[in-house]
């Protein structure tokens, strides 16, 4: 794979290709974006189409776009997407490829802070902790359980159509496949009106939800729950010997389109009709890494040294910070120990803007130093009135299309792999693999 300035200008012009057609392979696919769904399309293209196609991916910056690290006193920390689920099939696929290693998992209590004092505590005992919820909020820890296994039993499936070669040319398709209305109702209605209505309680919504809402997606629980011929395609880009541009056979965008485009500079010309209404407005992320002494008075613990919490979510209040945690750095050894809280140790701050110094006083007694990475982290779910496509033109895709449904490093992946196949089958003409109904009674019958 060959990696170029970004393209900060995508011309297409429609001409005819005629060597292109028939059974022959693309000659080259162009992918716009290195971040983990533009670096999973590359891999994914090139398992489908063979070793002979030609990938050529654009990035301004580094490679993993947030999955990202920020080094303090020589120790590499996580400043973007720091876990993943053992569910997320595709980014387990990719720890075995790679040869990659679980890290130890170090211990330490969360708790949520309301602005003025905590309204959940976690202790060191799992019984204690499932009777604290039962008596704040009855049983609306266990009808959430209930709710998201539902909903995850119903998204597996995509798992299974992929391995059979399925693949969706708009997101409302994919999620029609999935569970029929069940997953475009949720990204029409809120999470909190998608919980009230199992029985979830408002006040367990307030608490508890809406942390991890803040803590995930830095937005509240009112986001949406859930959450013939062939072209060829100009495509400039700006390197360091100046401007030049290159055709391709296919093109995937693998990289946010924000209503200010001013940091990709990307734009669609020459398409009829117009490439438009797929941009949407992103909610900022600022992660500080700051090394320091926390205030544990902030808090309500006066003395330091009794502060038991390595992990602090937040509901709507305070504002100016979503979560507080004391982490640890990428490799650790077998001996290391997290920093006790009178210590001076490295914690990560989410923020939905650049924290100011009035602000990180209130959280730290004092500290050594401050570094930041700013993310346009996920859409400002409720921004956009319908879905977007996957396909914008014949050979033309928008990966990050899945984003405005829900945003991880799995989703990535699963929209890379839905995309990788979606070109696959439209190059080939293999129709019966796009955009099939009641596909959960073909894959039944195929196996």
């Amino acid at each position: 794979m060959a990696r170029a300035a970004p393209l900060l200008t995508m011309l297409a012009t429609l001409l005819t290709a005629a060597a292109a057609g028939g059974d022959a392979p693309p000659g080259k696919i162009a992918v716009i974006g290195a971040g983990i769904g533009g670096s999973a399309v590359a891999h994914f293209l090139q398992q489908h189409f063979g070793p002979r196609v030609q990938i050529v991916v654009y990035e301004k910056g580094a490679v993993g776009g947030r999955l990202a690290t920020i080094s303090v006193n020589k120790q590499n920390y996580e400043s973007g997407a720091a876990s993943f689920h053992s569910l997320s099939l595709h980014m387990q696929d990719f720890v075995k490829l790679l040869g990659l290693r679980q890290r130890r998992e170090v211990v330490g209590r969360s708790a949520i802070f309301g602005g003025e004092h905590f309204v959940l505590e976690e202790t060191d005992w799992y019984l204690l902790n499932l009777f604290r919820l039962w008596w704040h909020y009855g049983i609306s820890f266990l009808r959430l359980q209930m709710w998201v296994e539902e909903v995850m039993e119903k998204f597996m499936r995509i798992y299974k159509y992929q391995a059979h070669g399925y693949a969706f040319s708009g997101v409302e398709e994919l999620l029609n496949s999935l569970g029929e209305t069940t997953f475009v109702n949720m990204t029409q209605r809120s999470v909190a009106e998608s919980l009230l209505q199992v029985g979830v309680t408002q006040r367990f919504i307030d608490d508890v939800v809406s942390a991890v809402l803040r803590a995930n997606y830095g937005q509240s629980a009112s986001m949406p729950a859930f959450a013939e011929g062939k072209a060829l395609y100009q495509v400039g880009y700006e390197s360091d010997k100046g401007n030049s541009s290159d055709f391709y056979d296919i093109v995937v965008v693998a990289t946010p389109l924000h209503l200010d485009n001013s940091s990709h500079n990307l734009t669609f010309e020459g398409f009829t009709p117009p490439i438009d209404d797929i941009q949407g407005s992103f909610q900022p992320t600022v992660v500080s890494l700051v090394h320091g002494y926390l205030n544990s008075s902030y808090f309500g613990f006066p003395d330091p040294k009794l502060f038991p919490f390595a992990n602090i979510l937040t509901t709507d209040f305070p504002s100016f910070f979503c979560t507080l945690d004391n982490i640890c750095p990428v490799n650790i050894s077998a001996s290391f120990r997290r920093k006790q809280p009178q210590e001076a140790a490295v914690w990560r701050v989410q923020s939905p803007k650049p924290l100011f110094r009035t602000e990180l006083k209130t959280l730290f007694r004092s500290y050594y130093s401050v570094q930041t990475a700013e993310w346009q982290a996920h859409p400002l779910y409720g921004s956009r009135r319908s879905l977007p496509k996957f396909a914008l033109h014949d050979q033309l895709f928008y990966l990050n299309a899945l984003e405005w449904a829900a945003s991880s490093v799995e989703m990535m992946a699963v929209a890379a792999k839905n995309v990788a196949l979606l070109a696959y089958n439209r190059w080939y003409q293999d129709l019966d693999k796009i955009d099939q109904k009641d596909l959960i009674h073909k894959v039944k019958t195929e196996l």
